[in-house]
């Protein structure tokens, strides 16, 4: 049965190429590039988005696009959290705060000299 052309290994406990012909022509996943993956854009606009994705079902309202250096995302953050009364924290250039806070996001942000802009649902 080795000789049959129509015959092939399905199952192997073997390590290892199946066999010397095989090519491999399944194809290898590419990573997407930044632009499909939804990185935010650098042109200077922050983004105030109400986000549930990996939160457990609970609202928290995300800042991206913000400029500076860590320190001062840090800063930034603590007086958003405190003119809220909420809690937040800051995942890489992130900012989230916990609850639907939009509107009064935008209104800090823009007094604090950034051009927020509402995005997403």
């Amino acid at each position: 049965m080795t000789g049959d052309k129509n015959s092939r290994l399905v199952y192997s406990t073997d390590g290892g190429r199946v066999s010397p012909a095989y090519t491999g022509n399944r194809k290898l996943p590419v990573a997407a590039p930044a632009a499909v993956r939804g990185s935010p854009p650098d042109d200077g606009v922050v983004r105030i988005q109400r986000d549930k994705r990996g939160r457990g079902g609970k609202t928290a309202t995300t800042i991206t696009g913000l400029p500076g250096s860590d320190e001062e995302l840090d800063a930034l953050l603590k007086t958003l959290k405190q003119h809220i009364g909420a809690g937040g924290s800051r995942e890489g250039r992130t900012l989230a705060i916990q609850g639907d806070h939009r509107d009064r996001l935008m209104e800090k942000l823009t007094a604090l000299g950034h051009k927020p802009k509402l995005s997403g649902g």
